[in-house]
């Protein structure tokens, strides 16, 4: 089998000259790829004990839902501004992040899930929403880190993990 770095395509000079985008969606495409992925993000939970699944739209739905079902656990969506029906809490920062008022109970034990941690905004938000709400972060996980962008400094003080870390931007 190959290993998961292989099945991220990296495109040169996208967005901008300079930047290497690691796309996800090769990874996706690949049954073996997506099956790797989703184990490998998964065994970096072992040994922690947690109540809840938190990932965010889109791609955070991707991996953290086949978790939750592997794991037995609940999966708490956080979305973008307009999407949930129910009564919801927000953060805005370059984006408006939303999640049911209901979904976190004072105390829960939760694990954040998504593709990526680059800058570390979408991250910080989220963890601002669930502490709003009284969740206890116990452990983010990602597939891939841009460890050049320093995202992991807007989460000092939490167990981050990712599963691939590249260099630079």
């Amino acid at each position: 089998m190959k290993k998961i770095e292989e099945y991220v395509r990296s495109i040169p000079d996208f967005p901008e000259e300079g930047i290497i985008f690691r796309d996800v969606t090769s990874v996706l495409q690949d049954a073996d790829g997506l099956a790797l992925a989703i184990d490998l993000m998964q065994e970096k939970l072992k040994g922690v004990e947690f109540d809840l699944v938190v990932g965010p739209e889109s791609r955070g739905f991707i991996f953290g839902v086949p978790i939750a079902y592997n794991l037995h656990k609940p999966f708490i969506p956080i979305r973008k501004k307009g999407k949930l029906p129910c009564e919801t809490v927000s953060i805005q920062y370059e984006l408006e992040l939303e999640i049911h008022r209901d979904a976190i109970k004072e105390g829960q034990r939760v694990v954040i899930i998504d593709d990526l941690i680059a800058t570390g905004g979408t991250n910080e938000a989220m963890v601002k929403l669930i502490e709003g709400l009284g969740g206890k972060v116990v452990k983010t996980v990602f597939l891939m880190e841009l460890s050049g962008l320093k995202g992991r400094d807007k989460l000092k003080g939490y167990d981050v993990e990712s599963v691939i870390a590249y260099p630079g931007k």
